[in-house]
């Protein structure tokens, strides 16, 4: 009898050591819903190009990619969801936009590590991985505090971001001394940054100065007002940095603005959000020195080059990203014994990616990021 249970449980063992085996060997199926036709197309097509540069990287033969082309549009998103997880795919890559995010929660055991920067409402089973506000506010806020500024005004604009950074805001606990929003008409906002600064008082002050002076028996008094005649505003703000949560022409028209109402980034330190190294801003001296959070630019320009290598092309921003998310998936497999479950994103974890450090936490994502500063035409790195 003890003959035969020893026997039985030799075959249970052999059965259960070789299934283990044959389960390492299976294929880690990851899916990939991005736009391969229609108006945003070339994001989808360079963020293949990136993922098929990593997986080469990697050099898993196990590793399959399933690309679906959703066009975009939430309903086709929904469906090649679908098509996927009937494939045995456990994890998928995308989507790209926020809209395509709807319906997505009905497939509660598929994980989706959505390209987007959202932070708010997120279904469990949606893990956003871009550049969240929450990354980029704990960054400032590092700044802010290594240089003693303690009179920090948040101008937001009256968009959806505004959501978000009220999240970023409750979550790293920042210091500011007043949160301004305004309105992205030029129009408007111009009078809005005069209230902000007290640019009309400051400037009638001046107006008042130089005319006391010329009535005065000051015997300096034409030196002094021409001195204060190649001013705009007399007196001081209270603020000492702005943080501008816009990007692109809106950011440039915020602090032009600014700049009218004689409040320049010589004068007070100008901070905005993730700018990803536009170009753009060197060209901006006017607005010089300006700070910004960021990911590691040696890391992104060493990638730009391989891309351009491989394709003759340069690739956009969210190919970097996903360039990252095949190396975090592979990382997060490895540390579970290649298996995909739900568990993977939940538990604390840190992927040194080359954006920076990925932080995974209860199926949430956020990043270790860069500071820099643009100034004298080139971005220098502070930390």
């Amino acid at each position: 009898m003890k003959a035969l249970i020893k026997f039985i449980v030799s075959i249970f063992l052999i059965i259960f050591l070789f299934n283990q085996k044959v389960f390492a060997q299976d294929n880690i199926k990851i899916g990939l819903i991005v736009p391969l036709s229609g108006e945003y197309k070339e994001i989808g097509h360079s963020i293949i190009k990136s993922t098929r540069l990593a997986i080469n990287k990697i050099n898993d033969p196990r590793i399959e990619i399933y690309p679906r082309d959703n066009k975009a549009d939430p309903e086709i998103t929904l469906n090649a969801a679908k098509e996927l997880k009937n494939k045995g795919v456990k994890i998928i890559i995308g989507p790209v936009f926020n809209e395509n995010l709807s319906n997505l929660e009905e497939l509660s055991d598929v994980i989706f590590l959505s390209l987007t920067n959202k932070i708010i409402k997120n279904p469990k089973n949606i893990i956003t991985t871009g550049i969240n506000a929450i990354s980029q506010i704990n960054t400032i806020k590092k700044f802010l505090e290594q240089n003693e500024l303690k009179k920090t005004v948040l101008m937001v604009p009256n968009s959806q971001i505004k959501n978000e950074i009220e999240e970023a805001l409750s979550s790293t606990k920042i210091k500011i001394k007043q949160k301004f929003i305004y309105d992205t008409d030029p129009t408007i906002l111009t009078s809005q940054i005069e209230d902000l600064t007290y640019y009309k008082i400051r400037k009638q002050n001046l107006e008042d100065e130089i005319t006391r002076l010329k009535n005065s028996n000051d015997l300096n008094k034409e030196k002094k007002i021409q001195n204060l005649e190649k001013k705009h505003t007399l007196g001081g703000i209270n603020f000492d940095s702005v943080i501008i949560a816009d990007f692109d022409e809106s950011l440039k028209s915020v602090a032009t603005s600014l700049l009218y109402t004689d409040v320049s980034s010589k004068r007070v330190n100008y901070i905005c959000l993730n700018q990803w190294f536009d170009q753009s801003l060197l060209k901006e001296e006017s607005l010089q020195p300006i700070y910004f959070p960021s990911i590691n630019k040696k890391n992104y320009d060493d990638f730009i080059e391989e891309y351009f290598k491989n394709y003759n092309e340069y690739p956009n921003q969210l190919s970097f990203l996903s360039y990252d998310l095949i190396g975090l998936i592979y990382f997060l497999i490895y540390k579970n014994d290649f298996v995909i479950d739900e568990k993977i994103f939940f538990k604390e974890s840190i992927f040194k990616g080359k954006i920076g450090n990925f932080k995974i936490n209860k199926n949430k994502i956020s990043h270790d990021l860069n500071f820099y500063v643009v100034n004298n035409k080139e971005f220098k790195k502070i930390f």
